[in-house]
C-alpha cells in the first residue's frame, strides 16, 4: 500500500495543532480574567476575589502544563517533516519564534512560579503583578505566532534569494496585510471561549448548591464580558472577510462555495461542493445577500474558483463546511448571551433552571468554534504553505517516507489521546470540588499573618538576680 508522506504530513501537523490550541484557546482568557480577580483582590480586599482567583489558577496551571507539553512537539515537525519549507523561510519564520520564546513564553513561564507559589509568600502587590505578566506573556505569545502564521496567509516585506525569503522589511513582514485582522478576530475568539466556560462552571456550581456566592460572580462577569465580545467578534470578522477577499480570493471563494464568478453574488445557506463537478448541489440561497455581505454592495460581483487552474484551488469542503459551523456557533453564543441578560435584567437569570443547565452545555462550543475557525483559515489556503509562493508538495523533507510518518502518527495520536483525557478529567474534578481548597488557604494564610507579629514580639526576660 502507497503511503503518502505528504497527505500524512498534513494530517499529523493538523492532529498535533487541533489538540494544541485547544489550550491557548483558554488560557490566554483565562490569564487575563486572574489578572483582573487578583486586580479586584488587591484594590477591594474581598475575600471572594481570593477564592475564585485561587481556583482559576489551579485549573490555569494544569491546562498551561498542557499546553507545554502539546506544544513541544510542533517545533520539532519542522525539521522532520517540512524541511524545504524549514530551509526557504528560515531567515523570517525562526526569528518571529524566537522572539515569541524571549519575549513572551518565559516572562509567562518566569512569573507563573509566583503566581501559583507565591500567594503565601509575596506581598499581594507582587501577587497581582506576577498575574499581569503571566496575561501579557500569553498575549504576546498570541502576538508572534499570528503575525508568522499571518505572514504565511499573506507574504509581505521579503526578497527571492536563491529559493529562500529574506527579510528586507521587518515592519512589513510582522504587520503583514492580515495579522491586524487575525490578531484581533483570533484573540477575541479566545476571550469568548474562555468566556464561555466561566460562564459554565459558575451554572454548574450555583445549580449544585457549591460556592453560591462565587458562581454568582462569576456567571454576572462572564455575561458581561461576552455581551460586548460576541457582537464585536461579528464586526470583527466581516473586517476579516473583507481582507481576504483582497489577499486570499480562492479562500473567500471556498467558504462561499463559488465556482461560476457571480454578480450580484447570492449568499449560500448550505450546499454540497462537488470539486470534480466544480459545483454546489443542493444550494440553499439568499439573493443578493453574498454580495452585500461580501463586498457591502447590492450588486457586487465574487470571484468564482474556476477563475484560478485546478491545482491553486483549496479543497472547498472543509472550508465552506468549517466556516458555517463557526457562524452558526456564533449565533448560537449571541442567542445565548443576550437571553442571559434579558433573564438579569428581570431578576431571573438564577430562578430559570434550563437556561442555567443552557449555560452548562455551551461550555465547549467556543473550542468548537475555534476548531472550525482554525480549519477554514488554514485549508483555505491550500495548496500554499507561504500563500502563491510555496507549494505545500514542495514544502515536505525530501528523504521523508510515508511510513516514517504513520510511525509517528500513530504514536502522536497515542499519547494525546491518553494526556488531553486525563487533564480534562483532572480539571473536571476541580471544579466539581467548588472552592474548598481555596477556603483553607486562606485560613493557613490568616494563620501565618496571625503568627508573625507574636513571633517578632520580643521575648520576656527570666527573672531573677544578676540580670
Amino acid at each position: 500500500m502507497h503511503l503518502d508522506a505528504v497527505f500524512l504530513s498534513r494530517l499529523q501537523w493538523a492532529w498535533v495543532i487541533a489538540w494544541h490550541i485547544l489550550l491557548p484557546a483558554f488560557t490566554v482568557g483565562l490569564a487575563s480574567f486572574i489578572a483582573v480577580l487578583e486586580g479586584l483582590l488587591f484594590f477591594t480586599g474581598r475575600e471572594v476575589w481570593f477564592r475564585i482567583s485561587g481556583f482559576w489558577t489551579r485549573i490555569f496551571a494544569v491546562s498551561f502544563g498542557m499546553g507545554v507539553v502539546s506544544g513541544i512537539i510542533m517545533p520539532f515537525q519542522f525539521g522532520t517533516n517540512w524541511a524545504r519549507f524549514s530551509d526557504a523561510t528560515a531567515n523570517i519564520i525562526s526569528p518571529m519564534l524566537a522572539y515569541e520564546d524571549l519575549m513572551a513564553f518565559f516572562l509567562e513561564a518566569s512569573f507563573l512560579g509566583v503566581l501559583l507559589f507565591g500567594r503565601t509568600l509575596v506581598p499581594r502587590w507582587a501577587h497581582f503583578f506576577a498575574a499581569l505578566m503571566v496575561a501579557t506573556g500569553t498575549l504576546m505569545s498570541s502576538f508572534w505566532i499570528l503575525s508568522a502564521n499571518s505572514w504565511m496567509q499573506t507574504p509581505a516585506g521579503y526578497a527571492m534569494v536563491d529559493g529562500r525569503f529574506v527579510p528586507t522589511d521587518w515592519l512589513a513582514i510582522v504587520f503583514n496585510p492580515s495579522f491586524p485582522y487575525r490578531l484581533f478576530h483570533t484573540v477575541t475568539g479566545f476571550y469568548i471561549t474562555t468566556g464561555f466556560v466561566v460562564l459554565g462552571v459558575g451554572a454548574y456550581l450555583f445549580r449544585t448548591g457549591r460556592s453560591a456566592e462565587e458562581a454568582r460572580l462569576m456567571v454576572r462577569m462572564a455575561l458581561n464580558l461576552l455581551i460586548v465580545l460576541v457582537p464585536l467578534q461579528i464586526v470583527l470578522g466581516d473586517m476579516h472577510g473583507l481582507n481576504t477577499r483582497e489577499y486570499q480570493p480562492t479562500k473567500l471563494a471556498a467558504i462561499e462555495g463559488v465556482y461560476d464568478t457571480e454578480k450580484p453574488d447570492a449568499l449560500a445557506l448550505f450546499g454540497i461542493p462537488d470539486d470534480a463537478a466544480a459545483r454546489l448541489r443542493y444550494a440553499v440561497r439568499i439573493p443578493h445577500l453574498g454580495s452585500l455581505i461580501l463586498t457591502h454592495s447590492w450588486d457586487g460581483a465574487v470571484r468564482g474558483l474556476k477563475e484560478w487552474p485546478l491545482a491553486d484551488r483549496p479543497p472547498v469542503w472543509p472550508v465552506f463546511f468549517g466556516f458555517r459551523i463557526m457562524v452558526g456557533i456564533g449565533l448560537l453564543m449571541l442567542a445565548t448571551v443576550v437571553a442571559g441578560w434579558v433573564l438579569r435584567l428581570r431578576d431571573e437569570l438564577f430562578f430559570t433552571g434550563w437556561y442555567l443547565r443552557l449555560c452548562q452545555w455551551t461550555v465547549p462550543i467556543g473550542f468548537i468554534a475555534v476548531i472550525a475557525g482554525w480549519t477554514t483559515t488554514e485549508v483555505g489556503r491550500q495548496p500554499w504553505t507561504v500563500f502563491g509562493l510555496l507549494r505545500t508538495v514542495d514544502s515536505v523533507s525530501p528523504s521523508l517516507t510515508g511510513g516514517d510518518v504513520l510511525g509517528s502518527l500513530l504514536l502522536y495520536m497515542a499519547v494525546y489521546l491518553l494526556m488531553f483525557p486525563t487533564g480534562i478529567a483532572f480539571m473536571f474534578g476541580m471544579v466539581r470540588g467548588g472552592m474548598q481548597g481555596e477556603a483553607q488557604q486562606r485560613q493557613a494564610v490568616e494563620g501565618l499573618q496571625a503568627q508573625a507579629p507574636v513571633a517578632a514580639q520580643p521575648q520576656p526576660r527570666p527573672s531573677g538576680g544578676g540580670s
